[in-house]
């Protein structure tokens, strides 16, 4: 029997008239007219080769044949039920998913530590994966599914087949060690181009160098790095400045001798957002997530 030649409605059938021994009754029970139910059973007989289901008094008693596919057939409907047809959902106290999240440095640690105190509280079986990846290739690694969500400033996912929710804006501030020399409480536009620079140029489009191009303006700058993580001890050992996101700002005063200023200049603001790839929009895991990410990060 080639299985692509097989009705598999069929089972359906079978599995009606094994539990009602009536035609009409089956029929009733699944939504078919009785001709139709008929015509089932029928095909039913001629695809096992078997009457299958034969008329005794008021009923429809099942051959040998039948109560032998009986046990089958009811795994095949009770999977088709609890496990194809029912509803897909999401249960973090009993998963053990790993979800992979892309997010900058500054991403891991602003957002790392709070989501994974929610992962603990929320299911011991969860797990959390970071990646960093310059932002051409998050689209690639959302779309293929090696990660399933963004989070951060990540302009070239603002496309088609791609789901966004914006969290936050966050501005540019100025950072420098407490009691440097040559910075109060405020700079002007000639002090802050002046000053010896640390520069993060991680690789990729900066939204901030971006600006000082179009200006003209040009900084003296004595450091590039990598990372803005490499920042803070660096910034807090010397008389350097540094231009970076108010949250990695925030993260460099609470844990070192930094203090922030304001930037002498109207820099445009960064827009965080979580993105996703269509492929995961109504997977129930990934819905818990973004949840989670906009109820702790949202403006």
């Amino acid at each position: 029997m080639d299985i692509r030649h097989v009705d598999l409605n069929l089972l359906r059938v079978f599995d009606a008239m094994l539990e009602h021994r009536s035609v009409s009754r089956a029929a009733e029970a699944i939504g078919l007219s009785q001709p139709a139910m008929s015509a089932a059973v029928a095909r039913l007989r001629t695809l096992f080769n078997d009457a299958l289901f034969v008329r005794t008094g008021a009923q429809m008693q099942p051959t040998p044949r039948a109560l032998a596919l009986a046990p089958a057939v009811r795994r095949v409907m009770e999977t088709v039920k609890s496990e194809i047809l029912q509803a897909h959902t999401f249960d973090p106290a009993t998963s053990e998913r790993t979800f992979t999240l892309i997010t900058p440095d500054i991403g891991e640690i602003n957002f790392v530590p709070k989501l994974l105190a929610r992962f603990v509280q929320a299911g011991p079986g969860l797990n959390l994966r970071t990646l960093t990846m310059p932002r051409h290739a998050a689209a690639e690694a959302l779309e293929s599914g090696e990660a399933e969500l963004a989070i951060g400033y990540f302009p070239d996912l603002h496309k088609a087949g791609m789901f966004q929710q914006l969290l936050f804006r966050n501005p540019y501030v100025c950072i420098v060690r407490r009691g440097h020399p040559d910075v109060g409480d405020a700079l002007t536009l000639k002090q802050y181009l002046a000053l010896p620079h640390a520069a993060v140029r991680p690789g990729r489009e900066h939204l901030f160098e971006e600006y000082l191009q179009r200006k003209g303006l040009r900084r003296r700058i004595l450091l590039e790095t990598s990372h803005f993580t490499s920042l803070l001890p660096i910034i807090e050992s010397s008389d350097l400045i540094a231009t970076v996101p108010h949250d990695m700002a925030t993260v460099c005063v609470q844990h070192a001798d930094i203090r922030m200023v304001d930037v002498p200049l109207k820099v445009p603001t960064i827009e965080v957002h979580q993105f996703w790839p269509r492929r995961f929009h109504k997977d129930a895991g990934n819905m818990w997530l973004r949840a989670q990410v906009h109820e702790l990060f949202r403006e």
